[in-house]
């Protein structure tokens, strides 16, 4: 698993986007039993947290001790370091897996390996991301200007499985057909700024010519937001199954 987040993990933790209630609700009631649950790739913890509402004690792992210090805290939450692919949990040890916004940097098969070690026969495995928002139609050609022609290079291969909707990685699960979700924010021009910081693609570009993209788009970029309605949309992916 690639590591592309611990040098901006308190960006992270600011402002990637919150997966609504809704979603999570939705999600914990395929559950059955609701003793532990375990977010992986866990990253600020976001999903971690929501969860420890419903199960008696959730454990979040991520390779990232830097993103595991900015997570959010709860007293029936454990945070681990450790990979994916890898884990040091007991045989068929949860009710509930879920991995968000990362599952497409695993390495598959060893991965869905590892959950069928660790998951009960009767618990739920659920993926969950969202794709690139969508915003005013003045922005919105600024925006996909930027994702798609001027970092567009620097983003790694997995990025392709998110523009496809999760629909195109393995899913080697008996699939639970799902609703649709979405999510939208209300973002100041900074809000919008320290997201697109988040990307890994803007990052690798920092790396790589030791400037700002973000630099190419950002006074036009202003002009357009403080003369919209400054509303983000996040189409949600969900996929959801169990052993087969």
């Amino acid at each position: 698993m690639k590591d592309n987040f611990s040098k901006q993990a308190s960006g992270y933790s600011k402002f990637r986007p919150q997966y609504p209630d809704e979603l999570i609700r939705y999600i914990v009631s395929f559950v059955e039993n609701k003793s532990k649950a375990l977010d992986v790739a866990t990253g600020n913890g976001q999903v971690a947290y929501k969860l420890s509402a419903f199960f008696e004690k959730v454990y979040g792992i991520d390779i990232s001790q830097n993103q595991l210090d900015n997570a959010y805290v709860a007293d029936n939450i454990i945070y681990k370091v450790a990979s994916a692919e890898n884990t040091f949990f007991k045989d068929r040890e949860f009710d509930l897996i879920t991995v968000a916004q990362a599952v497409h940097w695993f390495d598959f098969d060893s991965f869905y390996k590892e959950v069928y070690r660790i998951l009960k026969p009767s618990g739920i495995f659920a993926v969950i991301g969202y794709g690139l928002f969508s915003t005013n139609a003045d922005s919105d050609k600024i925006l996909n200007h930027f994702y798609y022609n001027i970092v567009g290079s620097y983003w790694d291969a997995e990025r392709k499985y998110l523009d496809e909707n999760y629909l195109t990685i393995p899913f080697p699960f008996e699939e639970n057909p799902v609703k649709k979700f979405q999510s939208q924010f209300s973002w100041s021009f900074e809000q919008l700024i320290g997201y697109l910081e988040t990307w890994s693609s803007v990052q690798h570009y920092i790396s790589k010519n030791g400037q700002n993209p973000i630099d190419l788009i950002r006074n036009e970029l202003k002009i357009s937001w403080e003369e919209n309605d400054k509303k983000v949309v996040f189409p949600l992916l969900l996929r959801v199954g169990k052993l087969k």
